[in-house]
């Protein structure tokens, strides 16, 4: 398969790329760097991404960033980098890509945990990871061609704790490569409409 690999130079990207690119050819896409870039961001690169690209099989997006902040002081703006880039960045990567992708092919997004295992500072995060979760799930059902699409829930990454560790007291980080795992499943399943808990789950 022809897979394009958002993010592709990110601790997360960087464990898909090893996890698929035996297996598959992956097209390699950062903001700055890799085989082409994109602003996930600005509608027309994305368009230009896909011009460039031409036809391919999957896609897999592990870019977005939101605003962590004391949530009495998070400002409209704030919200707004999170909705524009983590949601609306990866909305638009499916959207503009359904012309391009192939018949079966898939879609694989991220959104995270703190949606339903919340952090202080981490409200944007929460609402973005829900809207996407809820946008793949409803997706699903309209997806024409029999085209897929998932997401991919990560815990923390073991590789983050030192950054990110004290919002996590009290849960197990793992590698980013039983993570990348997930998106195998997506990529190279049957599956539609599922959110792949990785690291965790709603019991514990």
């Amino acid at each position: 398969m022809k897979i394009i690999l958002i993010g592709a130079s990110g601790t997360i990207g960087k464990a898909v790329d090893a996890e698929l690119s035996p297996r598959h050819e992956v097209v390699r896409v950062n903001r700055k760097s890799g085989d082409f870039q994109v602003d996930i961001t600005d509608a027309k690169s994305i368009a230009d991404l896909y011009a460039r690209v031409g036809r391919f099989d999957a896609l897999v997006a592990t870019a977005g960033h939101v605003h962590f902040g004391p949530f009495e002081q998070f400002t409209p703006e704030q919200y707004e980098l999170g909705l524009r880039d983590k949601l609306m960045g990866q909305v638009n990567l499916v959207m503009q890509g359904l012309k391009h992708i192939g018949d079966g092919g898939s879609f694989t997004l991220t959104s995270g945990l703190l949606n339903e295992e919340p952090i202080r500072a981490g409200a944007s995060a929460a609402m973005v990871n829900g809207a996407l979760e809820g946008f793949v799930r409803s997706a699903a059902i309209e997806m024409p061609r029999g085209l897929r699409i998932n997401v991919v829930s990560p815990t923390v990454l073991e590789e983050s704790m030192p950054a990110y560790g004290p919002f996590f007291r009290g849960t197990k980080p793992v590698p980013a490569r039983e993570v990348a795992l997930g998106y195998a499943k997506s990529v190279e399943g049957a599956q539609t409409g599922r959110v792949y808990r990785i690291g965790w789950s709603r019991d514990h």
